[in-house]
């Protein structure tokens, strides 16, 4: 059963959550994020970038710019652009993007859980990644995004986060991206203890997204409990940051592949190969979203066309490779184009299901890429099933909603 702990966060003060709260450094463009370091001096990112505009720069990973790191997060504190919370609280987040809510808890998960499985898993993670980003955690001791968890609905969490955004939020502001974040504290014993309770009666949660923060944090907490000198004791590190969404409030949206170059083949010869595995269709008008899973929608030389996979490319009973991904890579990609590792290969990139066709389209036309795959999104119970079966999906299969904050809540692991 899941095993959730409150925490004392480090948290912006009101007046400046607006400029602190920031999206994960990895989504910024190079212009952009230069002009929000030039711009504001309280955003995170100044944290996560701590060497900006000085002569001297560390070498990317290593534990001298981790160092730097700490010491600009601790400057934050000193300056109390962040200030820790006295009492150990839950914190309700919700976020309001497009007109959908997304509602969940901040909580702290546990390092164990992770280990015996009730944190359940649907993505491989890359061993080097998961080491050096566990040596990052080991130097900075904090937690700074939170890990996106979700679980099935529980009516009695539910009744408790429902009743709480009808009380005066703790932070209330609007990005510029148009999203609406709102955020409350629960620090009260009782109300604490009966979340804590009730997630104990949950027998799963599921990564929805942050599987190498999780593993990272697995294997820093795993190899500080086995050399602590007093192993019986429950530590900071034994925890990792996350952020709790009931699965009805969780979006998932597919992920599309791209495609720079379809070697010797002319598009006559490209769509005879297709035939083999697959039915054709032509689809007249500017755009085709599939509408269905098992639906494949391609667009290549100013035309959209709809694969369905013929009968016997796949086994329905197989959870990995009957998803669209799957069999795209198995059935087109890898026999026809040679393309068998999308991690590694460097002809196909990926582009969010939030970017809709238009941006398929857009960068076919413009010769960016020469083909383009659009995908039906994965199901909820697709990504449990495989995730209960101890399987995993092939790389960019999800694209989850919502993507957190860094610096809204931040956990000390010391």
């Amino acid at each position: 059963m899941a095993n959730i702990k409150p925490f004392r966060a480090f948290r912006p003060t009101r007046d400046k959550v607006h400029l602190v709260a920031s999206r994960s450094y990895i989504s910024y463009k190079k212009a952009d994020l230069i002009r929000k370091l030039d711009e504001n001096p309280f955003t995170f990112l100044h944290i996560l970038n701590p060497e900006y505009k000085t002569k001297t720069q560390s070498f990317t990973n290593s534990i001298e710019k981790f160092e730097k790191v700490k010491v600009k997060f601790t400057d934050f504190v000193n300056q109390q652009i962040l200030i820790q919370d006295k009492k150990e609280s839950f914190y309700v987040y919700r976020q309001i993007k497009e007109g959908h809510p997304y509602l969940g808890i901040i909580a702290c998960a546990s390092v164990q859980d992770y280990y015996t499985n009730v944190i359940k898993k649907h993505e491989a993670t890359l061993t080097k990644r998961e080491k050096i980003f566990a040596t990052y955690l080991e130097t900075v001791q904090i937690n700074a995004e939170p890990v996106c968890f979700t679980y099935p609905n529980h009516e009695k969490i539910d009744r408790i986060t429902n009743e709480k955004i009808l009380e005066r939020p703790e932070y209330d502001f609007t990005t510029t991206n148009r999203d609406r974040h709102t955020f409350w504290k629960i620090e009260d014993e009782e109300t604490v203890n009966q979340l804590i309770g009730y997630f104990g009666e949950v027998e799963s949660i599921y990564i929805a997204d942050g599987h190498h923060r999780s593993a990272s944090s697995a294997l820093l907490g795993k190899s500080l409990r086995e050399a602590d000198g007093n192993p019986n004791e429950e530590k900071a590190y034994d925890y990792f940051m996350g952020y709790f969404i009931p699965e009805s409030g969780l979006k998932i949206f597919e992920f599309n592949r791209l495609v720079t170059t379809i070697g010797d083949l002319d598009v006559t010869s490209f769509l005879d190969a297709i035939q083999e595995n697959f039915e054709i269709a032509y689809v007249e008008g500017a755009f085709f979203r599939p509408q269905k899973v098992h639906e494949i929608g391609m667009y290549i030389e100013n035309k959209w066309y709809c694969l369905i996979p013929k009968e016997g490319q796949f086994k329905e009973d197989d959870a990995v490779k009957s998803l669209d991904v799957s069999i795209l890579t198995n059935h087109l990609l890898s026999p026809i184009l040679g393309i068998s590792d999308l991690k590694t290969d460097n002809r196909v990139y990926f582009k969010g299901g939030l970017e809709g066709v238009e941006a398929l389209k857009a960068d076919v036309d413009s010769g960016k890429a020469k083909v383009a795959f659009a995908h039906f999104p994965v199901s909820m119970e697709e990504l449990k099933t495989i995730s209960d079966a101890n399987q995993t999906m092939p790389p960019k299969s999800t694209w989850i909603e919502p993507k957190l904050r860094s610096g809204l809540t931040v956990y000390s692991t010391k």
